[in-house]
């Protein structure tokens, strides 16, 4: 079963939704952010990425910074920019991108269920990172950025979905910057969260899709406040966290790139060879992979077509078999020497909306060679988190993606 908690969510008041929504915490570096965000005092970046209201080089990780996220927050509640919902929500949350619609609930998620697994995860974390994710949420004392996850599709959740959109106006319906649209309703009724929350009842397992580090920060949030509560009873705030369930069939992956600064010694003829030994090598003019176990690499302003040798793939294996784990096992460590490519500073990895010509870029600017690979699929990933397995870092990336502002969870 899935559990699944209403919350009274902190949302902007609806003039301010598209000046406030801002992109993830991670997605942006800090110029990226402050670039964004320095003409606009409503964007929700003041309170991910605060850093941007200090001076250039501090600590993103400092004390400092975390209060400041805690003191913009303060202020847009306090100016009325973000007000507090009466009653505890659900959300339909609407993606569109181009053609592509996908429409999830936002809700609150069961730190229990993550921790006992019933969640499933695909990916390893850095201590580092839940480091700093959950310090922003202990100080902050909200979840600002929703976690997205995924689940096998239920058609009692579709339908009760699809009557709430098609019957109710969006409280919220912009499109960003990026032109991506965005949409949301708030689902208040007590006989529809009592229905979708049947619903999952029914739902085996979720999934995280794109994530894991505010999950775990949850985790470790949920023990640090128990700690400080003699009266603990489960039921708090502080035991659920934000997330957005979106159906297996509706989501959107892209492939998640890799770029190399160097040939690790190697001329590019030395290279070449190597590569030879486990692919078939083309040149080409279409960067683009044709399918799974095929990969594009750029190299000398040329463009290559790199396909696995037949009989070279366990595809018995459900974690060897992808796309990233091939290059990795293949290629990126045994000719370029790059064994972890979650720690060598040699290696950068490119999100596949950005295209293939950021790669292009990336190897005019600072790197030797870049590599495309094809999207990993829904089924892939949830047989891996089935397996108790994990994906090679990187494997893949999520559009579009849910903007962070839209809707705030406090944790007391």
């Amino acid at each position: 079963m899935a559990e699944i908690r209403p919350f009274r969510g902190i949302r902007p008041v609806q003039q301010k939704v598209a000046a406030v929504a801002s992109p993830p915490y991670d997605v942006l570096n800090t110029e990226e952010a402050r670039a964004i965000a320095e003409d606009n005092p409503d964007s929700f970046l003041h309170v991910v990425k605060a850093e941007i209201d200090l001076s250039p080089g501090v600590d993103s990780h400092s004390k400092e910074v975390y209060e400041l996220s805690a003191r913009n927050l303060t202020r847009m509640i306090d100016t009325g920019v973000l007000v507090a919902d009466p009653t505890p929500c659900f959300y339909a949350y609407q993606l569109r991108m181009g053609d592509h619609v996908q429409t999830g609930i936002m809700v609150g998620a069961s730190v229990a269920e993550y921790e006992s697994g019933a969640i499933k995860k695909h990916e390893l974390t850095r201590r580092e990172k839940e480091d700093d994710r959950a310090r922003h949420v202990e100080i902050l004392k909200a979840n600002a950025g929703p976690v997205l996850f995924t689940y096998r599709a239920s058609e009692d959740v579709r339908e009760i979905m699809a009557r709430i959109v098609s019957q109710n106006s969006p409280v919220y319906d912009f499109c960003a910057d990026d032109g991506i649209g965005h949409a949301l309703w708030v689902i208040s009724e007590p006989a529809d969260v009592e229905a979708l929350q049947a619903a999952f009842a029914r739902v085996e397992a979720l999934y995280v899709a794109d994530g894991h580090h505010r999950s775990a920060s949850a985790f470790r949030v949920r023990d640090i406040m128990k700690d400080k509560n003699p009266g603990h009873t489960g039921e708090e705030a502080y035991n659920y966290f934000l997330a957005v369930l979106f159906p297996d069939d509706e989501l959107q992956i892209m492939g998640y790139h890799r770029t190399v600064k160097d040939l690790n010694g190697l001329s590019t003829d030395e290279f070449l060879s190597r590569v030879r030994e486990k692919f078939e090598v083309t040149k080409t003019t279409d960067p683009d992979p044709d399918g799974l176990h095929e990969f594009g690499m750029y190299l000398d302003s040329q463009w290559y077509r790199l396909k696995v040798i037949d009989g070279t793939v366990p595809e018995d294996d459900p974690v060897r078999s992808l796309d990233a784990a091939i290059l990795q096992d293949n290629l990126l460590a045994p000719v370029l020497g790059i064994t972890d490519p979650r720690t060598d500073n040699r290696i950068d990895f490119v999100g596949g909306i950005r295209g293939t010509a950021e790669l292009e870029r990336r190897c005019a600017a600072d790197m030797k060679v870049a590599f495309a690979l094809s999207p990993v699929t829904v089924a892939q990933l949830m047989a891996i988190a089935d397996s108790d397995a994990i994906m090679p870092p990187k494997s893949t990336w999520f559009e579009p993606k849910l903007r962070s502002g839209v809707v705030v969870r406090s944790i007391v």
